[in-house]
């Protein structure tokens, strides 16, 4: 990529609120995402495939039973690794996927990724060591494989040692997903070998998917004690938010951002021509006699969102709250000096920024925890084109308001309490907490769908209201259980316990003896 192009991209992320993964934040999120994405991407993709054209079987048995990897003295199949390897690649897709869309990462998914090499920039992007450059990205994802393969065994023999008890949803969610399977096989006409092939790549066969679906329930459960096992006393939160406030912190600030960017020329042959340095110097000593008379209006009485002129390069925000990144704009407004009324003029690398500041301070608003029936319409069987297509997703559409509306009478004209709320949602609703009777705690602002969000968050609501909400998602009934934590607390919470669990994490990442065959490897992917 060019170095134009590269700028223009990062100019299209940030406005998208895009952050740099370059920073200290960006890298502590990789690390949760090497830990909790284990289940995400083999466990669902069984689900994504609704129909299949055509599928060439063959056993494979070389293939699926070739030795293509030994972690401290225990041997995995091809087929074994490819469950992972399946696993690693598509949560690298889901998780990199603006990157990957703005071409920030060099990976092209339409070729093959043993002919793709790692350049500077994605071992940049990536926070990977400079060794990494030059590697496949298939090498990449094999050593990523690995490491989780042996995390996840680790992590099982660490239980066994202990005598961990597993939980009997271990049992309930594994005979969930096999039943869903078979059922997505069924419909489509061919056996569960045959489709988890066509999901999964040639070598994977139920019983290799259901053993390592085992593991993984098992390795979930045993993190998710571990988790449940940290606590974190009201002083210990305060103490963490005043060690990092600015991670925590919010401003409210308004900014009139000058443009200092000299125009590009073309030269006799239509080709284009950078602007000299006395060019851009030229243009951002305008760029300051703008800001400064912008500043001076603002102080003469004038709004300073009165004073932008988009179309000429002169831009006007007021982010309420906006939290902190490495710019000059938000490190002035994030100054423990700042004071309500405070006014300047801030350089940046290709502009200036007249920045007023309003205030800084934390998201002290309680959360709340919910209960919710979805309903959800049927889905059409029409196109979008065929006749009567929208009729029919109308009639579905209140099909689905009316037994929402049939089901919240019948709860009312009962106990309404909590408890037959809960009971209503796991017998009716089409969430995935269903089982849970439809809870959601600590709901924060801005979280759910609009909707959904205003009723939680109406300042008139009060423990035991319910009612109904139309979303996209079909009708939610609803039941408010009452506030919660506030939300900074759970920030901070949140925060201390994914650092204590990705030092856990690391622990079981470390020290292992790990081979790798060739021979078993190339059917790998």
């Amino acid at each position: 990529m060019s170095a134009s192009r590269e700028k223009k991209s990062r100019q299209e992320l940030n406005s998208t609120g895009w952050t740099d993964p370059r920073t200290a934040r960006e890298a502590q999120q990789r690390k949760e995402e090497r830990r909790t994405s284990i289940l995400y991407g083999v466990i669902a993709v069984v689900f994504v495939l609704v129909a299949i054209t055509v599928i060439v079987w063959k056993s494979n048995i070389i293939q699926k039973t070739a030795n293509a990897a030994t972690i401290d003295g225990q041997k995995y199949t091809a087929a074994e690794v490819n469950f992972h390897y399946q696993n690693v690649y598509r949560n690298f897709i889901n998780n990199n996927y603006t990157m990957l869309a703005y071409g920030m990462l060099s990976l092209n998914t339409n070729a093959s990724l043993s002919s793709q090499t790692l350049g500077e920039g994605d071992a940049a992007m990536l926070g990977l060591e400079p060794d990494a450059v030059g590697q496949t990205w298939k090498d990449y994802f094999v050593d990523q494989t690995l490491e989780q393969m042996a995390a996840v065994q680790a992590v099982l023999k660490a239980a066994q040692d202990e005598g961990f008890a597993y939980p009997g949803s271990v049992q309930e969610n594994y005979d969930s997903t096999m039943e869903s399977l078979r059922s997505a096989a069924s419909a489509n006409g061919i056996s569960v070998n045959r489709y988890l092939q066509a999901n999964l790549g040639s070598t994977m066969t139920e019983k290799v998917y259901g053993q390592r679906l085992m593991a993984t329930l098992q390795y979930e459960a045993y993190a998710n004690a571990k988790q449940d096992s940290l606590t974190y006393s009201d002083a210990e939160l305060e103490n963490a938010y005043k060690a990092d406030r600015n991670t925590y912190d919010r401003v409210n600030y308004e900014s009139i951002t000058v443009s200092g960017l000299a125009e590009s020329t073309t030269d006799a042959d239509g080709n284009t021509v950078d602007p000299t340095e006395e060019e851009t110097a030229a243009a951002m000593a305008a760029a300051l006699a703008k800001a400064e008379e912008i500043l001076a209006a603002y102080e003469g009485g004038e709004s300073l969102e009165s004073l932008a002129d988009p179309d000429n390069g002169v831009t006007y925000s007021h982010p309420e709250t906006a939290s902190y990144a490495s710019n000059p704009t938000l490190e002035w407004a994030f100054d423990d000096a700042r004071r309500s009324g405070d006014a300047d003029i801030v350089e940046n690398s290709s502009s200036y920024t007249v920045a007023l500041f309003h205030s800084k301070s934390r998201f002290e608003y309680n959360t709340v925890d919910i209960r919710h029936v979805l309903i959800r319409p049927e889905e059409t069987t029409l196109s979008s084109e065929d006749e009567g297509y929208q009729a029919d997703v109308d009639a579905k559409q209140a099909g689905a308001k009316a037994k929402a509306e049939e089901l919240y009478a019948q709860w009312k004209s009962g106990a309404a309490t909590e408890d037959s709320f809960a009971d209503l949602a796991r017998e009716n609703s089409a969430d995935v907490n269903a089982a849970e009777g439809g809870i959601y705690t600590e709901v924060y602002q801005g979280q759910m769908v609009s909707t959904f969000n205003d009723w939680c968050f109406d300042s008139s609501r009060k423990s035991g209201d319910s009612g109904i909400v139309e979303t996209d998602y079909g009708y939610h009934i609803m039941y408010f259980v009452g506030q919660s934590t506030p939300y900074w607390k759970v920030q901070v919470r949140d925060n201390l316990v994914n650092t204590a669990m990705d030092e856990w994490y690391e622990t079981f990442t470390q020290d292992h003896t790990i081979g790798k065959s060739d021979s078993g490897l190339k059917y790998v992917g």
